[in-house]
């Protein structure tokens, strides 16, 4: 027993040596001045690395935070200096001494072949551990700040993937679906077919690894159902004679670039390779699922009425639910078949439970709850219609209760129902707005 101990501490103390040789490595690295030993020495730190196991890489993560912030002591000086005399000069030496050395560090070891993946990665495991040490946010910041850069939509190449695209990419797609399971290659072949459309962006520096990708349907009208755009022996469309685009799954590759924008470019880019390929078509919609309606749901069941209020119209609708479905509504999901006929008789609350919880604010203080429907209207896109037993799967009752949103993008619109959005308002129609429950 006591040899295993002894052999357990030699390892942490040989992992602490190696993440501490690895900090003295990123220091070297920072200090060297020739370029081409530069980009050597980034590569023998990028290898150091990977070489360490997800402990002590978030051991590695956190270190620059410790080892690679600002001097306070230089930036309060600088900012003295610029206070008394607001130069130029002042002004960028400021800014010089006020950029985090991790930053540059960033910059360098993205020089390296592997650089890019590596850097993704690392963020990865920053966003792993960033719950439980909010101040990594400030390292965050720095990732955010660089990769925002360095992913600019003006670097990024759309691709249409279909059939006849690499193998290695479309099991990318298989595997990175996150929104509607891709059941085989049948089932991906079905939505490659030629009423379909899938598009993805890749960076340069990844040329193998789509970063996002987007799947259409091209239709005659626009969609209240997911079932039939996933069966895959449904017989293909004319897409010559689509009036509707469809988007109905978009998908994040990279959890690295989680928080850099790259869905809205990508959905406004393929609107207008479509709008080039077919005429016809006349609306850009999606079908997006409501991820967060259900635990929304339960938190207003399970609240209690003395911490506070609650609406009365609202208050007795969700006694209506409660009675019917309990406290915890994703139960149901536990039998799909079933639960049809169990929400039939509670389409009206329901339905208007889910407009009040897409239209009213976050707790974060963002206008809209919803992490989807915050993507989708903070593009430019209209909150356009709540479909009924839109997804009725194992998932789709257990985020949603069945119920999906259609998101309607037009063209005219986009631009200012962006910036309403970022005033705090929701473009939405009527319709919906009418089923939110008021006071």
């Amino acid at each position: 027993m006591f040899e295993s101990v002894h052999k357990r501490a030699a390892a942490i103390a040989r992992d602490g040596l190696r993440v501490r040789r690895l900090v003295q490595g990123c220091r070297k690295l920072l200090s060297e001045r020739g370029e081409a030993a530069g980009v050597s020495l980034a590569k023998i730190t990028l290898d150091q690395y990977r070489a360490l196991d997800k402990r002590n890489q978030g051991r590695f993560v956190c270190g620059l935070l410790a080892e690679f912030s600002p001097d306070p002591a230089e930036v309060l000086a600088a900012a003295r200096a610029y206070a008394a005399d607001p130069t130029a000069a002042n002004l960028l030496r400021l800014g010089v001494v006020a950029e985090p050395p991790r930053q540059e560090l960033l910059r360098r070891l993205n020089r390296a072949p592997g650089g890019t993946g590596t850097i993704l990665h690392m963020r990865e495991r920053l966003l792993e551990i960033k719950g439980e040490q909010r101040e990594l946010e400030a390292v965050d910041a720095d990732f955010r700040h660089l990769l925002a850069s360095w992913f600019n939509p003006g670097f990024l190449q759309m691709v249409r993937v279909d059939w006849r695209s690499p193998a290695y990419l479309l099991e990318q797609i298989i595997v990175h679906e996150a929104v509607h399971e891709i059941r085989g290659w049948n089932d991906l072949r079905r939505r490659l077919g030629v009423d379909r459309r899938c598009f993805a962006f890749f960076h340069p520096a990844l040329p193998d690894e789509p970063l996002i990708f987007v799947e259409v349907a091209l239709i005659d009208r626009m969609a209240d159902a997911v079932a039939p755009l996933l069966d895959a022996q449904s017989a293909a469309g004319d897409p010559q004679r689509a009036t509707t685009a469809v988007f109905y799954s978009i998908s994040n590759c990279q959890p690295g670039l989680r928080g850099v924008s790259l869905g809205n470019f990508l959905i406004k880019n393929v609107v207008e390779v479509l709008s080039q390929e077919f005429p016809r078509l006349k609306m850009f919609c999606t079908l997006s699922p409501i991820p967060g309606f259900c635990a929304w749901l339960n938190r207003q069941l399970r609240r209690d009425a003395a911490d506070a209020p609650t609406p009365p119209a609202l208050a007795s609708t969700l006694k209506v639910i409660a009675g019917e479905l309990g406290n915890d509504v994703t139960r149901i999901a536990a039998d799909p078949e079933s639960a049809v006929g169990r929400l039939a008789q509670l389409k009206e609350p329901l339905t208007a439970l889910c407009a009040t919880y897409l239209l009213s604010p976050g707790d974060d203080g963002e206008p809209a709850r919803d992490p989807v429907a915050r993507f989708h209207l903070h593009n430019g896109a209209r909150l356009e219609r709540i479909d009924w037993l839109a997804n009725a799967s194992r998932r789709g009752l257990r985020e949603s209760l069945g119920l999906m949103v259609n998101f309607l993008y037009e063209p005219k619109s986009i631009e200012s129902n962006h910036e309403s959005f970022a005033r705090g308002e929701i473009a939405a129609s009527r319709r919906v707005r009418s089923l939110v429950l008021g006071g």
